[in-house]
């Protein structure tokens, strides 16, 4: 069983925030994906930024998507610092 994602944010140098429905934050590195197949569209930064939430994945215009076993697997937890 997976972890739906509930949130996204994309970052700088095509990385993107997810938070997956346990509350667990994590940063997914999209660099490695750049160059293979549909992917290759991401590297345009305006249709990156556009990522959304898409039942329990996230995507972008154009179908492309993830599955959320990949991008729980292939990301790690965040850091965050509290004040």
């Amino acid at each position: 069983m997976y972890l739906s994602i509930i949130k996204v944010k994309p970052l700088k140098n095509y990385k993107i925030e997810l938070t997956f429905e346990n509350n667990e934050v994590k940063i997914f590195n999209m660099e490695n994906y750049l160059d293979t197949g549909i992917f290759k569209k991401l590297k345009d930064k305006n249709l990156f930024n556009q990522v959304r939430i898409s039942f329990d994945t996230i995507e972008w215009p154009g179908g492309i998507d993830l599955d959320p076993e990949i991008l729980y697997e292939k990301s790690r937890a965040e850091n965050k610092i509290t004040a």
